[in-house]
């Protein structure tokens, strides 16, 4: 039986009110007040000082909309069913509520996925007036996506689109994201006499100041981590530098290695250190702990004077002329390679290239979450079609780059509760300040792309798939086929990915023609990654058959307890090659520039 009603529980949190002390709250209200007609006036001169016309729909959703709609009213009967069943849920949680509000139990219509966040205020299942709120907006929720899922006759771009953005105005719309309809908000509200929206509306004016008029939400406090002090901190050297990365040397923890050193190559849209983060979870320590001997790409932030600089740049003055360095560093011409993410895409790439070339210095390549068929690309594929490419092209063409920002945004949107609404409600309707999270400060640290090297990137993978077709991308004069790598790979891919799906990332086993081992992580596209064995957290699966799908490798697959890490270095230590002594930075063929982890990395994009 419900122990609370919506009437005891605001007479309970109306006998514990505090009142406001009026004198810190009106000059509370007076800094607000100023800052936010600062804010205002900055506006206006920014809007005055761009004589080009913003474009209303520069994510063309309203199309699509206009599609959907089409086809919907085409269909009445349709419409009309979902009205009925809608009609039906409500009464029955009418009679539900009204049976509870009688003093008797009552199981809910509509209840939260598991591991949602949202309503974990006990008020929201206590609260009889709370729960009717929370139960109404998972019935209209559950409604609306179902109904735009069903209309028939949409393409299979235009129904991701309805879908993906339906989902986004739902998750806006829910009632834990206002004040009104949050318990734990209001209880909070009458708890601190108003305090916590006061110190929240602050909060909102810092993050429009810090955004420059753009809401740049803040996710950790960014002042309690500063990279080469209290993250990326590995022990190592600077060894060599180029316009786009420099080249860090770990150094040795171990008396011997193995012959072959580790390369490993990082997206350049997020910095490398999210591979060394903290001692505890960095992978980079680890490795170095296991007797390899590291090497890692720390990507430039480009600003305007690298906006020319190309896909192809990358792979030249990327990969390419760090195998050259570690050549001179080590005296080895052979290496195992690690690709991360965008990383691996360019790894992928620059593996087809040097087949061409007969360059066989790459003897292994490990993949982290790597796409290279884009054909089933996820929920980045709504951000693709020539209408958004277009609009970011002319946008990029003023600057010469992206800005960090954008993408930023663009892969929060894909996570929207966690990433952020959960942040609306701490920062801004709860007043507090966001904890100290390495994972999240990395998250907000994030980099530029090249104006040239992204519109390649974007036309060429994720709009035309060209990768996957012998011959459809040329680089270096050159056309490249992945189906005549031959290099033995190690596929690790996380099953809840947001970012490449892991049967999309699948694809690549049936496209590279070597021995492949593909390894299955729980987990997300970094919590997946970033998992140390002492954690002792998540699973992992293998299986040593890679069948054409992936349902059939999953189900044959075989579960194993905790991090995947040790199943990596089993692999990649039969490429290693015999141990030798262990190679101090600097002591051969190339001097030290400066200290691990470099002045590339250090370079902040807001």
């Amino acid at each position: 039986m419900a122990k609370h009603n919506a009437v005891s529980d605001t007479k309970d949190a109306a006998m514990e009110t505090k009142l406001p002390d009026p004198v810190a709250m009106g000059k509370a209200m007076t800094d607000i007040a100023e800052r936010s007609q600062r804010l205002v006036n900055d506006f206006l001169a920014r809007q005055s000082q761009d004589g080009t016309p913003a474009s209303f729909d520069p994510l063309n959703v309203g199309n699509a909309f206009l599609e959907m709609t089409a086809k919907m009213m085409a269909d009445p009967a349709m419409v009309m069913r979902a009205q009925m069943s809608l009609w039906q849920d409500y009464m029955t949680l009418w009679q539900r509520t009204t049976q509870r509000m009688m003093g008797h139990d009552a199981e809910p219509v509509a209840a939260p996925e598991r591991g949602d966040r949202r309503f974990q205020d006990s008020a929201w299942d206590e609260n009889v007036l709370f729960d009717y709120i929370k139960q109404s907006y998972l019935l209209s929720a559950r409604w609306m996506q179902s109904t735009v899922s069903e209309v028939n006759d949409l393409d299979d771009k235009t129904a991701r689109k309805v879908d993906f953005y339906t989902r986004q105005f739902v998750d806006a719309m829910a009632p834990s994201n206002f004040v009104v309809t949050n318990p734990e908000v209001l209880r909070t509200t009458m708890e601190s006499g108003g305090e916590n929206l006061v110190k929240g509306l602050s909060n909102l004016l810092d993050d429009l100041e810090r955004g420059k008029g753009k809401l740049a939400i803040k996710m950790t406090d960014t002042t309690a981590f500063k990279v080469g002090e209290n993250i990326a901190t590995t022990p190592g050297k600077v060894v060599f530098q180029n316009d786009l990365m420099q080249l860090i040397q770990y150094t040795p923890t171990t008396e011997q290695v193995h012959t072959r050193p580790l390369l490993i190559i990082p997206p350049w849209i997020n910095k490398y250190y999210i591979l060394d983060l903290r001692p505890k979870n960095s992978f980079i320590k680890w490795a170095v702990a296991q007797g390899l001997t590291v090497f890692v790409m720390s990507w430039v932030n480009p600003d305007e004077t690298l906006a020319a600089k190309t896909f192809e740049d990358y792979m030249f003055e990327g990969p390419l002329a760090a195998l050259d360095a570690i050549e001179k560093a080590t005296g080895e011409t052979e290496v195992n390679a690690i690709g991360y993410c965008l990383g691996g895409t360019l790894l992928s790439s620059t593996l087809a290239y040097m087949d061409t070339k007969g360059d066989e210095r790459i003897k292994s390549a490990t993949f982290f979450t790597t796409m290279t068929d884009f054909s089933e690309a996820g929920e980045l594929s709504v951000f693709i079609d020539e209408e958004q490419l277009a609009a970011l092209e002319a946008q990029m063409s003023e600057k010469g780059y992206l800005e960090g920002a954008s993408m930023a945004t663009t892969f929060n949107m894909l996570r929207a509760n966690d990433l952020i609404w959960s942040f609306v409600v701490n920062n801004y309707l709860m007043g507090k300040d966001p904890f100290p999270f390495d994972l999240l400060y990395w998250n907000s640290d994030s980099t530029r792309m090249p104006a040239a090297m992204h519109v390649f990137y974007l036309r060429n993978m994720y709009q035309e798939n060209r990768l996957v077709e012998p011959g459809g991308i040329t680089l270096g004069g050159v056309p490249i086929d992945l189906t005549r790598v031959k290099v033995p790979a190690f596929f690790l891919s996380t099953r809840e990915d947001h970012i490449a799906p892991w049967k999309s990332t699948y694809a690549a086993t049936q496209i590279f023609k070597g021995p492949i081992h593909f390894c299955l992580s729980a987990s997300g596209h970094i919590a997946g990654v970033v998992n140390p064995p002492e954690s002792n957290k998540y699973c992992y699966w293998t299986n040593a058959k890679t069948p054409k799908s992936s349902d059939a490798w999953l189900k044959a697959a075989k579960q194993h307890d905790g991090s995947w890490w040790p199943e990596w270095y089993g692999w990649v230590a039969k490429h290693g090659g015999p141990m030798i002594p262990a190679r101090e930075p600097g002591k051969n063929g190339l001097k030290v520039i400066e200290d691990a982890p470099g002045g590339y990395v250090a370079s902040r994009a807001d």
